[in-house]
């Protein structure tokens, strides 16, 4: 007779104490120091742990995913798991907003055993940046999906935590989950751990500290709204005297027009000098003249945009930004060299041909561009890559050098050039607006489509022109100016113009014969 085999009843789960953790993090976070932390935590207080991880798609475009496993130490070998698996996770770790969304959308998130925490600032993706508009996800609808997605939800900016601790959001990160309550271990258990990883102890305990008592308290620590000084007015005599007049004429202005137009002035003001601030003034005078509208929204697309077209990004401006003192300020801020590190910069420059001919002064630089082999000639030489340490003095002194061409810019065929586009723009606007107020406005918003340099500069404007070249098909229509805007966010939907493409063709199904 054969008797069945039957396993030994176990008096309790062989899971029993099991713990699963997911952290999810981009590159320079930490993920793998936290993941490590929570390891070498779990294995100094009597518990197996085990981590893998799962890279993301590529620096920025997707988080690599550490997965912890670990359970009371029995003595026994534990089989444990290479991947979390949706649905199955006690704690869930992100180090940015969106990373949490996409932890829920994955269904890492359960409501009833997920504890969830993350940081609410924002690191945003490539596929953000890389739409020519505003590509940014909608960060304040994933707060209120994260807490109905998860037991509990630890959520604050970790990020300037550890900013104005001197420490990584990984250190912040672990605060947070012993904070938190989620594992059994006591909070000197958590600090004696970061003690032993014996790198940056005492600004990692700082952050751990400030986080653990935020997570402790459930409170979200209040953002101070603070109000940005109006920026001061320095320099000669002369020139102050001239400033506090341009100033005068802002203030001649409707009232809602004087907030875009001070902040148009000061921007090309600072772009190029008092005389350009006076000829943005006169152009902008001359369209609040002509503007009839009750709201005055015309006059105010015409104070931001023309302050946009006049501020055109030329070789001139980019070594400019790239040499104030300002800007080495916020790159040592976001790098954040720890004390006696050396920080070096390298700028990635690729001129093209057309840079140096819009450099050269109007004359000879159509004397060049008509001369399609010399063109040639001279974008073979200057096409290349380059590397510029700007934190050597022979490389800032080039782009120095090149910022210092700012006073004959309005001499130069690319001003020459902007300004013939700049102006017919503006008649164009202006011929709408006698007969469609809201065309007028929405020719106005197009100047939208135009930034950057380069390249960059060279697709928004072809854009630019297309979407105004539907201007003819759509007047005489109720909805012209609808349709402008609809072409207008087509456009920077996307870089190749694919959406634009569609949208024209829509118009010009509809679009009467004599029109089209």
């Amino acid at each position: 007779m054969t008797q069945a085999f039957r396993l030994p009843e176990a008096s309790k789960p062989v899971d029993a104490g099991l713990i699963k953790i997911a952290v999810l993090a981009v590159g320079g976070q930490g993920g793998g120091v936290l993941s490590s932390w929570i390891v070498s935590l779990a294995e100094a207080n009597g518990y197996r742990a085990q981590v893998t991880s799962v890279p993301g798609v590529a620096q920025r475009t997707g988080a690599t995913v550490y997965y912890v496993e670990m359970l009371p130490d029995t003595g026994r070998e534990p089989v444990l798991a290479l991947m979390p698996a949706p649905g199955d996770l006690d704690i869930v770790i992100a180090a940015e907003m969106m990373e949490a969304g996409r932890a829920v959308t994955r269904g890492f998130v359960t409501e009833d055993r997920t504890t969830l925490i993350a940081s609410d600032h924002r690191v945003f993706a490539v596929s953000e940046k890389v739409v020519p508009g505003d590509g940014q996800a909608d960060a304040h609808a994933v707060r209120p999906a994260l807490k109905d997605a998860s037991k509990r939800l630890v959520c604050f900016d970790m990020d300037k935590l550890a900013v104005d601790t001197g420490s990584h959001i990984s250190a912040c990160l672990f605060g947070a989950l012993a904070g938190s309550g989620a594992l059994p271990f006591e909070r000197a258990a958590f600090e004696e751990t970061i003690r032993a990883s014996g790198r940056g102890v005492e600004a990692s305990l700082r952050a751990f500290g400030q986080s653990y008592e935020t997570a402790k308290s459930g409170q979200t620590p209040s953002a101070e709204t603070v109000e940005p000084d109006a920026p001061g007015v320095t320099g000669a005599p002369a020139l102050a005297k001239q400033w506090t007049a341009l100033e005068g004429r802002v203030a001649q202005l409707p009232e809602v027009v004087q907030p875009m137009a001070t902040a148009g002035l000061r921007s090309v003001v600072d772009y190029q000098d008092i005389a350009y601030g006076a000829e943005y003034l006169d152009l902008l005078e001359a369209g609040v003249a002509e503007d009839k509208g009750a709201d005055k929204a015309y006059s105010q697309a015409l104070a931001k945009y023309l302050a946009r077209a006049m501020c055109y990004d030329d070789t001139i401006r980019v070594a400019d930004l790239k040499t104030r003192a300002r800007r080495f300020g916020r790159v040592r801020d976001h790098a954040r060299p720890g004390e006696g590190a050396v920080m070096t910069i390298t700028e990635y420059m690729h001129p093209r041909g057309e840079e140096i001919v819009g450099m050269m002064p109007a004359g000879l630089g159509r004397f060049v561009t008509a001369r399609p082999r010399l063109a040639g000639w001279i974008d073979r030489r200057i096409s290349k890559g380059r590397r510029l340490r700007t934190d050597r003095l022979s490389s800032f002194l080039v782009l120095y050098g090149l910022a210092g061409l700012r006073p004959m810019r309005r001499r130069l065929l690319r001003h020459d050039a902007e300004v013939r586009h700049r102006d017919a723009w503006l008649s164009e606007a202006r011929r709408c607006l006698s007969a469609d107020y809201d065309l007028a406005v929405e020719v106005l918003s197009c100047r939208r489509l135009i930034k950057g340099y380069s390249d960059t500069h060279a697709r928004g404007q072809s854009k630019f022109d297309r979407v105004l070249g539907a201007v003819p098909m759509l007047e005489g229509r109720a909805d012209a100016a609808d349709w402008l805007r609809r072409l207008r966010e087509a456009a920077l939907a996307d870089v190749d113009g694919t959406k634009l493409d569609g949208a024209i063709k829509t118009v010009r199904s509809f679009a009467q014969p004599a029109n089209a």
